[in-house]
């Protein structure tokens, strides 16, 4: 059996590795719950609370794997002289989707999931006056 925790990925194998694993969780994981609470009747009404409340588990991992894809980023950006050029920019460019991927489906949980706005600016004004 093989120790995978002693082997170590080259940066642009690392980034394509972590953009994929969050390219699938956005798609496999939360668009689905997303897609049924953007459809009315898709959720019975007393269960929209639970998925809501899923979705926001949810966008918390995808937000700790956007934060891990990000990080194998700049790995590659610090190590690109070391890296096979094509690779590398084929790496980037997929991380450049990823990351087109992972705003479209933040503006849409922030659409589900987000305060009134009225309520919203009432909090960011208690935020500022309690860190002053």
């Amino acid at each position: 059996m093989t120790d995978h925790s002693l082997t170590t990925n080259p940066p642009d194998i690392g980034l394509i590795l972590r953009a994929h694993g969050e390219q699938l969780w956005l798609t496999a994981e939360v668009v689905p719950i997303v897609r049924q609470l953007e459809q009315r009747d898709a959720i019975p009404e007393d269960q929209v609370g639970a998925a809501l409340a899923y979705l926001e588990v949810l966008w918390i991992d995808a937000s700790a794997r956007a934060t891990d894809t990000d990080a194998a980023r700049r790995a590659l950006e610090r190590a690109s002289s070391e890296c096979d050029r094509v690779l590398c920019e084929n790496a980037c460019r997929y991380h450049a989707a990823v990351r087109r991927l992972r705003a479209a489906v933040g503006r849409r949980v922030a659409a589900l999931t987000c305060v009134p706005q009225q309520e919203h600016r009432g909090a960011r004004a208690a935020d500022r006056y309690a860190s002053s």
